[in-house]
């Protein structure tokens, strides 16, 4: 019972949030981060960035393993048309979380799902809006010494110590985490990826 892989799938991201969204799905699955350049262009959106990311990291995985199933994804977080990586120290959390508090965001992930052999990639961006509520500065100390944010793109997590800051979330919360399920999902059927079996 379970979800049936037609070919061997591989997951061209490290990101612990992706793995333990994949897992979800009973997928069997291999990790292997593909080191693509994740530098922005000149004059590159956010969109457009996070959709060409996500299918460089499928291609250099597909094309070493060319019948298996590659999924790559890029995930960016964006307020006043800043783009908020991952803070590097405290000073850059708290700056990031104090622009973030009382305020709307948007989080873009970028999915590609491709097959060398079959000649298959599709790719899909996804976007979702994030409502902070204001965050109390004994909050942001507390969450900053937490060392939660500092592997986190806008420097929180929706699933962990972070999702008490957040007051709503319009459109796929899986997109916040890093990976927006139900798209991917889609487009897994769609190209004869997997299978529901009962």
């Amino acid at each position: 019972m379970g979800l049936q892989l037609s070919a061997p799938f591989i997951l061209a991201s490290a990101s612990p949030r992706r793995i333990e969204l994949l897992r979800l799905l009973g997928l069997d699955f291999t990790v292997m981060p593909s080191g693509a350049d994740e530098t922005f262009r000149q004059g590159e959106s956010p969109p457009a960035h996070t959709l060409r990311l996500s299918a460089d990291k499928a291609r250099l995985i597909a094309t070493a393993h060319p019948g298996s199933w590659v999924l790559g994804a890029d995930t960016i977080v964006v307020i006043d048309s800043d783009v908020l990586g991952k803070p590097a120290d405290p000073e850059e959390a708290r700056q990031m979380l104090k622009k973030l508090s009382a305020r709307a965001h948007t989080v873009f992930t970028g999915f590609t799902l491709a097959r060398q052999e079959a000649r298959i990639a599709v790719s899909e961006v996804v976007e979702s809006t994030v409502l902070f509520r204001e965050i109390a500065a004994d909050e942001m100390a507390w969450y900053i010494n937490s060392r939660e944010p500092y592997d986190k793109a806008g420097a929180y997590a929706v699933q962990g110590m972070g999702a008490f800051f957040i007051k709503e979330i319009r459109g796929s919360y899986t997109n916040v985490m890093g990976l927006p399920l139900c798209e991917v999902v889609d487009v897994l059927k769609q190209v004869g990826a997997v299978k529901f079996e009962v």
